[in-house]
């Protein structure tokens, strides 16, 4: 299954949420410091709930610790309500990697600069609307590449 990156997540429940689907999904979570929370806090665990002994999580200290850690030789996609492409056009492989902004602001110029205009990738939304929350979005990706990989290892 994919790996999914949560680069500065600041909000405890949308990672806990997360945690929560990577278990029952099979992908590998990362999170890019800094995080806005620690692990011990109580809105993480509660979403998180007994889940979080089931996922394969893994902190990294920073973008480029992250990328080396899993590698340049695979696909990235980053999803920004200023993505190009609907993330229903494209073909997710099984060793994608997809990351996702911090909360409260998304991905700077600069980050989202790193992803070539092709692997920039949006949900669609109404017009006039700022952007959905972390962890449904993760979710509606990660689902939709897992049905793509025809749901490997589900039952």
């Amino acid at each position: 299954m994919i790996d999914i990156v949560l680069y500065h997540p600041e909000i405890p429940p949308n990672t806990g949420n997360v945690i929560r689907l990577c278990a029952n999904t099979g992908a590998r979570l990362h999170l890019v410091e800094p995080l806005g929370f620690n692990f011990e806090h109580k809105q993480l665990e509660r979403a998180g709930l007994d889940y979080l002994d089931l996922a394969e999580v893994m902190i990294h200290a920073d973008w480029p610790t992250c990328r080396t850690h899993l590698g340049e030789d695979r696909r990235y996609f980053a999803f920004s309500a200023r993505g190009t492409t609907r993330y229903t056009d494209t073909q997710f492989a099984s060793d994608d990697v997809l990351v996702f902004g911090p909360e409260s602001t998304g991905f700077t110029d600069a980050m989202l600069a790193e992803f070539a205009p092709a692997h920039r990738l949006r949900l669609p939304m109404l017009a006039a609307r700022r952007s959905l929350n972390l962890s449904n979005t993760v979710a509606i990706v990660a689902y939709e590449a897992w049905r793509q990989l025809g749901f490997e290892g589900g039952v």
